[in-house]
């Protein structure tokens, strides 16, 4: 143990969800680490949407809680211990500082060998069935691969969003291959759609467009890192959806100068609402052999304008959580300033008010009508 580290303790208080509304501070053992695994003392943790999902409905589609599970999956801390099988090349070391990547795949699978192990079909993820275990708790352990050094410029709170903002990157980098000088138009300006945003900026986008249908959220993300910002204009009476989503489009490319083909077009759309109306939306903007990439959980059947896809000849991808290079990249954004994730935190709470705090993400809006963004919670003390 390291001079300046706190000493281990013997017990590891978490925040456990028993089932619908219902969560327990309960006492779990510290985990033994072995092989190749690393203890984390956990610093902070973020709220995640799904978090609040599954204390709202105890499942996300097949994903069903029908065991005590302690929640949380976005979080930074401290290396405690090492297993005896953590390679020295790795250089991790007791005390360093670590945003912790909370999935990790079997290693022997196709998908795995292949470097897509976020496609792992035996994929073990912090607090999401049929695992029991999430970071809001004191120790966490992982395979040793599975975290990530961050500087000390880099804040425990940066290193806690540094989860959500990978997969901002995985998104605009991994899938969508952004290029400097790249037109990217992000529908939603919640937590996922802003983090695009900042990616979007950071990797040198011509033009950043946000579409909300909240002013309020629209003008932060003007603030933060878009160029653009765009309200549609509401449905007509009878209009049917997908004319809607054509004169959606349209409306888009008359208000902000924006050419449907040729310089100054649009080349990549991120979808971080899940909703049909700004899929068939972002689809019918794109550029021809644009992008597209889906993001956003929505329904789990879509009506889509294949004819816009077809004759555009448009590239159409699901983007899942992060895979290989993701966090590095969203780690090294953050160190050079590229990224400054300090404004989407908004509240923060102890340990001891968790359930206070995913209240509070859940209502969105706190007693003063400030927004919420995002919320931080400190580790157990």
């Amino acid at each position: 143990m390291c001079p300046s580290c706190p000493a281990l303790k013997e017990d590891n208080p978490s925040f456990v969800l028993h089932g619908i509304h219902n969560t327990q501070y309960d006492e779990r053992p510290v985990p033994e680490v072995q092989n190749d695994e690393v203890l984390v003392q956990i610093a902070k943790t973020g709220i995640c949407g799904s978090d609040v999902h599954y204390l709202e409905h105890g499942r996300i589609g097949s994903f069903v809680v029908d065991q005590p599970m302690c929640l949380g999956h976005e979080s930074s801390g401290t290396i405690v211990k090492l297993g005896p099988g953590v390679p020295a090349s790795s250089g991790l070391t007791i005390g360093q500082k670590v945003a912790v990547e909370p999935g990790f795949g079997c290693r022997t699978c196709v998908q795995c060998k292949s470097g897509l192990y976020e496609l792992c079909p035996n994929m073990t993820f912090a607090a999401t069935p049929p695992f029991t275990y999430g970071t809001l708790c004191r120790y966490y352990k992982l395979p040793f691969d599975m975290l990530h050094p961050i500087s000390e410029q880099v804040s425990f709170e940066d290193g806690a969003m540094i989860e959500p903002l990978s997969v901002a990157v995985h998104s605009l980098s991994n899938l969508a291959k952004m290029k400097s000088g790249d037109n990217v138009v992000i529908f939603g300006a919640g937590p996922v759609g802003l983090l695009c945003m900042a990616v979007a900026k950071a990797l040198g986008a011509a033009r950043v467009v946000a579409v909300d249908i909240q002013k309020e959220r629209l003008d932060f993300a003007k603030a933060y890192a878009a160029t653009d910002v765009f309200i549609p204009p509401p449905k007509n009476e009878g209009e049917g959806a997908d004319v809607y989503a054509e004169r959606n489009a349209a409306a888009l490319r008359e208000a902000l100068s924006i050419p449907a083909l040729g310089a100054g077009s649009l080349d990549i759309c991120i979808d971080a609402t899940g909703a049909p109306v700004c899929i068939s939306t972002g689809l019918h903007l794109l550029r021809p052999a644009g992008t597209f990439v889906q993001v956003g959980m929505g329904p789990s059947t879509v009506p889509l304008p294949m004819f816009a896809i077809v004759v555009k000849q448009l590239t159409v991808l699901g983007s899942f959580r992060y895979g290989q290079g993701d966090y590095p990249l969203a780690i090294s954004l953050v160190d050079r300033g590229l990224v400054d994730l300090k404004p989407l935190v908004t509240h923060r709470y102890k340990f001891a008010d968790a359930l206070e705090a995913f209240e509070l993400t859940r209502a969105g809006k706190d007693k003063e009508g400030k927004p919420v963004i995002k919320v931080i919670i400190d580790a157990p003390l």
